[in-house]
């Protein structure tokens, strides 16, 4: 009885392990896609006057920075 119980707590254990790097990888895409709109945003802005390019420049580095840190898949998606 003792090893069933073992097994499961190992495999709730793993189950809550690999919850935990899915909704790491959510909240990191979702944080990309923020980032994107962001530096679309300021891009738009400066193209129609009302930005400056210095936005659209740090605008740029928080995605770069983003991707740097936490890979580039939100910009597939």
């Amino acid at each position: 009885m003792a090893g069933f119980l073992d097994r499961a707590k190992e495999q709730a254990q793993r189950g809550l392990t690999q919850g935990k790097q899915k909704l790491d990888e959510v909240q990191g895409q979702r944080a990309g896609a923020d980032l994107l709109k962001k530096l679309g945003a300021a891009y738009y802005a400066e193209r129609h006057g009302t930005g400056s390019p210095q936005a659209t420049q740090e605008a740029l580095q928080a995605v770069e920075a983003h991707a740097a840190a936490n890979g580039d898949a939100f910009l597939r998606g």
